[in-house]
């Protein structure tokens, strides 16, 4: 143990002063644009966020793989350095609510629906979990001076950050403003929507940043703080459990209050570790020793060791061969959890869920006795540690208290899909974020595949003016959604009089430069479809790509402008050509141009400029269908 008391001694010490204002109590000596904060008198600090993964509900070959690569994360971390994991619960206020889910109310037709779907979201927030968590890794380390710590940070988070993306987690560094704010919002709940810290504004008149996050109060108890018209408590994990699940933080997590769990590690150099692994191992052996000696003078020769001699004698040896052989690093870790409330009978009952989650994995939870503020500044994510209360643990035993749970998805702005399975927290997802927006809905009958795409709908609707909304409706369901919401319903059927050009164009068509070759395309494609497999001759897709050109040729010349042409010019064109194929060609169409199923052979008679347009085909027929999915209602 004596190595062990060296390794403390090498951590920076600092005179304990009692504060005698809130802004003594925040630990913070300097803060830096950059997000680097100065927490002692050579230490600095700096935070990074990262993103969950779907830990909990990935397969058992999966898990191992999340669970070995975070373990590569934690051996990375430098011996020099006072690494943190923090979790951050919150619960959802006004500020988050309008920022990520509330529609903006606007002034027209569509506002009394906009107050409703608003009313549903807010109903749906409280009745889910509502609470919004941040997982953060601080980084303290002791330099001479910022410049040396800014390039350490600078070239370690590139490291972190590798190791984080194999995890498929995203590592993102903190500013100032950022940073801040975690405090802000811890001290000042319900406060959040206020926040808008400047720090140029802030030196220009003299202010201390202190002034800006600090509550209004602080008064320490013996098991408790107040902090405003606040409740805390800060709690320690006291008694470790020989076997814990890898599922204790998260479910310690799981509490629906205002709180922060912070993992301190200290990584211990291998040499000091070895030799600390082989004293302990070595004292071990001396005790048997002197109990078999013992046993020996009383001429009882026959007895067996005891049971907790024997299992200290394996302990032992399987943290050496850890630390020789399996390439595990040992660490100081300890655990602390900071919960707030508004009253103290609330705030002992969650002290009592909390202890009664850790009891469930057999570990024991204690309160810090007079060391609240020692404690709710190690929980905190400064980059302190202030209390001693340290356990000895491997790689693969810190591996255990697995930070990651499931990963959120609460985009800003986003559309509302339902709750989260795992965290009960409501699903926002804004497709223009995703690497690709498409998507099916799948299911049974009758298990709202047409519900959910008429609410997506409504809220694409209702929330972005800019969208556009095509809706092919087979079954006229659609019609009294669309009309509600200002949108077109053009009805499409041989006995309709309303009529699409198929051949309608733009010089906006297509990707390519001349639109026309795009839709020489869409031609042949369309002839194929009306034709079937006699069309892929190679004469006939000659003429129809010579014909195309010929029918959009005076077109093209007026710039795109006045009438297209349509298929029946396109026919005429047809029959003016010499070959015998291109008179083929025009009697396969003719049908669909001059006779009976002339929808789509017309200039185009109804509103499509309509941002929402549906287009009801349920009395299209199975003649029209192959025209129809040519042109895909364009």
């Amino acid at each position: 143990m004596k190595l062990l008391s060296l390794i403390k001694q090498k951590q920076e010490k600092e005179k304990n002063r009692i504060p005698r204002s809130v802004q003594q109590a925040i630990p913070i000596k300097k803060i830096y644009e950059n997000g680097i904060f100065q927490v002692g008198r050579n230490k600095y600090s700096k935070t990074y966020k990262f993103t969950d993964i779907n830990y909990t509900v990935a397969g058992k070959e999966e898990q191992e793989r999340m669970f070995l690569g975070y373990g590569s994360i934690l051996n990375l971390l430098h011996c020099g350095s006072y690494p943190k994991i923090t979790i951050i619960n919150r619960r959802l206020n006004k500020i988050d609510f309008e920022n990520k889910i509330k529609l903006p109310i606007g002034n027209d037709k569509l506002t009394k629906y906009r107050k409703e779907l608003n009313e549903m979201l807010a109903k749906n927030s409280i009745e889910a979990q509502g609470i919004i968590q941040e997982k953060l890794l601080t980084v303290a380390i002791d330099k001479k001076n910022i410049d040396e710590a800014n390039n350490y940070f600078n070239r370690t988070g590139t490291e972190i950050s590798n190791s984080f993306a194999k995890l498929d987690s995203k590592l993102t560094e903190l500013d100032i403003s950022e940073r801040l704010r975690i405090f802000y919002d811890f001290f000042r709940v319900k406060e959040e929507d206020l926040y808008n810290f400047n720090m140029k504004a802030s030196m220009q008149k003299g202010h201390s940043f202190k002034d800006y996050i600090c509550p209004d109060s602080f008064e320490f108890k013996a098991d408790y703080f107040q902090m405003g018209n606040r409740y805390g408590r800060v709690l320690y994990l006291k008694e470790f459990a020989n076997f814990i699940r890898d599922d204790i933080i998260s479910e310690l997590t799981e509490l629906n209050k205002n709180m922060m769990l912070s993992i301190d590690m200290k990584p211990v150099p291998m040499e000091e570790a070895i030799k600390l692994a082989e004293n302990r191992r070595m004292g071990v052996e001396t005790n048997i020793a002197r109990w078999q000696k013992s046993q020996n003078e009383n001429n009882n020769f026959s007895a067996e060791i005891p049971y907790e001699m024997q299992r200290q004698r394996e302990e032992s040896k399987e943290f050496l061969d850890d630390l020789v052989t399996r390439d595990q690093k040992m660490f100081l870790a300890t655990i602390t959890i900071v919960h707030t409330a508004d009253t103290k009978e609330e705030l002992d009952n969650d002290t009592d869920s909390l202890t009664e989650i850790a009891g469930k994995h057999l570990c024991q939870l204690g309160v810090l006795r007079y060391q609240q503020l020692d404690g709710l500044n190690t929980a905190m994510p400064y980059g302190i540690k202030k209390i001693n209360v340290e356990r000895t643990l491997t790689t693969e035993s810190l591996s255990v208290f697995m930070p990651m749970k499931v990963q959120e998805i609460q985009d800003t702005h986003g559309i509302y899909y339902g709750k989260n399975i795992i965290s009960k927290n409501m699903i926002l997802i804004d497709r223009h974020e995703l690497l690709n927006g498409n998507s099916f809905i799948l299911g049974v009958s009758g298990s709202g595949k047409s519900f959910a795409a008429k609410q997506e709908i409504t809220e694409i609707a209702l929330k972005d003016k800019d969208a556009d909304i095509i809706i092919i409706d087979p079954e006229a369901e659609y019609k009294s959604l669309i009309k509600n919401l200002g949108g077109e319903v053009i009805k499409i059927s041989a006995n309709s009089n309303n009529h699409i050009n198929a051949l309608d164009i733009n010089k906006n068509y297509g990707e390519g430069k001349d639109p026309t070759k795009d839709k020489s395309e869409f031609i042949l494609s369309l002839c194929q479809q009306i034709m079937g497999n006699s069309a892929t001759i190679g004469s006939h897709k000659s003429i129809i790509d010579r014909c195309a050109k010929i029918v959009y040729s005076n077109y093209k010349d007026r710039n795109y402008q006045g009438a297209a042409p349509t298929l029946e010019e396109f026919r005429k064109i047809l029959l003016q050509q010499p070959q015998k194929e291109a008179k083929d060609i025009a009697l396969s169409i003719e049908l669909f141009t001059k006779g009976s199923l002339n929808t789509f052979a017309k200039q185009t008679n109804v509103e499509i400029n309509n941002r929402i347009v549906c287009y009801d085909i349920i009395d299209l027929g199975e003649q029209l269908m192959p025209i129809r999915n040519a042109c895909n209602i364009r």
